[in-house]
């Protein structure tokens, strides 16, 4: 009910905020439309895609871990059946090594990062940009694999009320509301409210285990930016409120709960003031300050974290000319992390100031070169550390670019608040390393080409990244078959991918995507270096989308195939049967939608996994969850089969 009150009060005022509204006539501006690409290639030294509204809207895309369904390189981690945490995978490798930003400062760290995908809510957002392979150091030194981020619709974008509702045949519900506001000339204001909840407990399988746990969110943000003159503010607030409920179902005896109660409070602001514009140079503060508390029960076991993050960055670029320009800054970084385990508790603080300066060199439009270079300090390891990066990008003629990049990563593992979700486990989890900061090299080459054919262009890419670890934080599911072991890298740790893919439009109404991608991820496992464990050895995947008749009709159809690979040394269970096969199989899977727009608003239908597949004995030894041989965190493919969902999106208030 609280809730729900609450949703009541933002919704009013936003309809208040509207009744008073300036009523003067306005003149209805005439407007042109020309086809643009859905996915479009950054125009810079770094190898990176960015997805707009159009890519993002051809799937349902209820967050930013649903966004990724129609990319190539960015892999989702399927939901596990305790804790439900879904996470990407870029370059072969997990999450926690990309970078995640959200309007450009870093955020969703720490006992938050399993979940992060799932806290940005799809309808709040304008566009996400993937940059892949070392990133620039101007965001940090975190970026081991690449960056992702998150633009947000703008408080100053057009005035109106954007409505979403969304509904699912797993009986799952969300609405969202984004509200934009001129406040006079100078100043604008967003209001974003997002709530979604599951009111079903689903068991396709009939174990008595929740397939995914129930969750009921509700996340506001209230968001402000001004300009004036040569000065441009933006801040906001936002508020965060989730619980998930897991586990057995309340129908058995004794159930094994699993229940997770997340609050998140956040505040960010970015002030720039143009000091020259001519020559682009100009002087910016951002900051951003959050705090996440999370109190988990995992049957027996509980576990309570309290993380507070703060980030700030005062940074000054200038382009001397066309040539030669920089950027420069010096940032801060502190997080406390308080941490209970079963009544044992745990406490860190780590300090991180930094220094970075970035160089650009563009002699002419065929070549750009970006040099970098940061040097930090962290209490917690007592030492310096240095973070050089290289970007070359090389355009021979009109129709190949050439990309070249080179540069260490550094991230501060926080490796029981990362993996907590592995306390449903009936297995021993051994938290054996201390938090170590880990480090890697991270080098990539690509090769883009526009190809005419006919009397259109075919899109090519051609790409091959490689990663190797110095310092790392292992999960071992081989060391003891009964026990999972976080432990720090002693041995070789590496990915190695090469990806391969093309784009044509074959009219102004019909185009399509073919992609394939090679991982070999290996890791040292007590002493033995391993092909990685749940980790798919290869991706295919075929988009196609037609937009007939004016574009009024959108027709988008997805097929992927998910190669196989290696599961963790199995155990014997109770009655001397091994826990699983030694590799999972290769799987398809195939999602289409179906979207009809009109003036203020769209209709859209769709499917996800239409082939319904689903991982046999996603839970291992479901009936005895009290036991040591009881697993339910060994998620290689869909957990549900089909889903049928629908919605729609409308613009109210809509000035046109």
């Amino acid at each position: 009910m609280k809730k729900i009150f609450i949703i009541t009060v933002a919704l009013m005022a936003t309809i208040q905020l509207w009744a008073q509204a300036d009523t003067a006539t306005t003149l209805k501006a005439a407007s042109i439309s020309a086809h643009r690409d859905k996915v479009q290639r950054l125009n810079t030294a770094e190898n990176g895609l960015l997805l707009g509204q159009d890519e993002l809207f051809r799937a349902a895309c209820c967050n930013l871990g649903e966004s990724f369904v129609n990319n190539a390189s960015v892999d989702v981690n399927y939901n596990d059946a305790a804790v439900g945490a879904r996470q990407i995978k870029l370059l072969g490798l997990s999450g926690q090594y990309v970078q995640m930003l959200t309007e450009q400062l870093p955020n969703l760290t720490g006992a938050a990062m399993p979940y992060s995908l799932s806290y940005v809510p799809g309808a709040w957002m304008q566009s996400i940009s993937v940059s892949k392979g070392a990133s620039s150091v101007k965001n940090g030194f975190q970026s081991i694999t690449g960056q992702i981020n998150v633009d947000y619709l703008k408080p100053d974008d057009e005035e109106g009320l954007v409505f979403n509702l969304y509904g699912d045949s797993h009986n799952k519900w969300e609405t969202n509301l984004v509200g934009n506001k001129q406040l006079g000339h100078h100043l604008s204001a967003e209001l974003l409210i997002h709530y979604e909840k599951d009111f079903g407990h689903s068991d396709e399988d009939g174990d008595n285990w929740h397939d995914t746990p129930s969750i009921e969110q509700l996340h506001l943000q209230s968001r402000w930016k001004m300009t004036r003159g040569r000065y441009i503010g933006h801040w906001g607030v936002g508020i965060l409120d989730e619980n998930r409920e897991g586990g057995q179902l309340l129908k058995v005896d004794n159930p094994f709960r699993v229940l997770l109660d997340g609050r998140r409070y956040e505040g960010y602001m970015k002030h720039a003031y143009i000091i020259n514009q001519e020559h682009n140079s100009n002087v910016a503060f951002m900051a951003t300050a959050n705090h996440y508390e999370l109190d988990g029960q995992f049957g027996p076991k509980h576990y309570s974290n309290q993380h507070n993050n703060i980030y700030a960055q005062l940074m000054f670029e200038h382009e001397f000319n066309f040539i030669h320009s920089i950027s420069t800054g010096l940032s801060l970084m502190a997080d406390k992390m308080d941490e209970v385990l079963n009544s044992q508790p745990s406490s860190l603080v780590e300090t991180t100031p930094g220094i970075y300066a970035q160089y650009t060199f563009k002699p002419s439009h065929k070549l750009t070169a970006m040099a970098g270079l940061r040097a930090d300090y962290s209490n917690h390891i007592d030492a310096f550390f240095a973070t050089p990066r290289l970007h070359l990008k090389w355009m021979p003629t009109q129709w190949l670019s050439l990309r070249l990049s080179t540069g260490k990563g550094y991230r501060s593992a926080y490796a029981l608040a990362e993996h907590h979700y592995l306390l449903s486990s009936g297995r021993t989890l051994n938290n054996a390393t201390t938090n170590t900061m880990e480090e890697a090299w991270n080098s990539g080459i690509s090769a883009a080409f526009t190809l005419p054919i006919g009397e259109r262009f075919l899109k090519l890419n051609l790409e091959e990244y490689y990663t190797h670890f110095l310092q790392q934080v292992v999960v071992d599911y081989d060391s003891n078959p009964l026990a999972i072991n976080l432990v720090d890298l002693n041995g070789r740790s590496f990915s190695h991918t090469i990806q391969v893919d093309a784009s044509y439009d074959f009219t102004d109404e019909l185009d399509a995507t073919v992609a394939y991608r090679f991982n070999d991820v290996k890791c040292t496992y007590n002493g033995v270096l391993m092909e990685k464990p749940l980790t798919s050895r290869y991706k295919g995947l075929v988009t196609l989308s037609w937009r007939p008749w004016m574009g009024k009709w959108q027709f988008d159809f997805t097929f992927q195939m998910n190669g196989g690979g290696r599961m963790p040394t199995p155990y014997l269970l109770p009655d001397d049967t091994p826990s699983w096969e030694e590799r999972f199989p290769a799987y398809p899977q195939i999602n289409a939608q179906i979207t009809r727009k009109f003036r203020h608003f769209s209709c859209y239908i769709g499917g996800e996994n239409l082939t319904n597949y689903k991982q046999p004995n996603a839970v291992i030894n479901a009936e005895n969850p009290w036991s040591n041989t009881f697993e339910p965190t060994m998620i290689w493919g869909p957990v549900r089969g089909t889903m049928l969902y629908a919605g729609i999106r409308a613009n109210l208030f809509e000035k046109k």
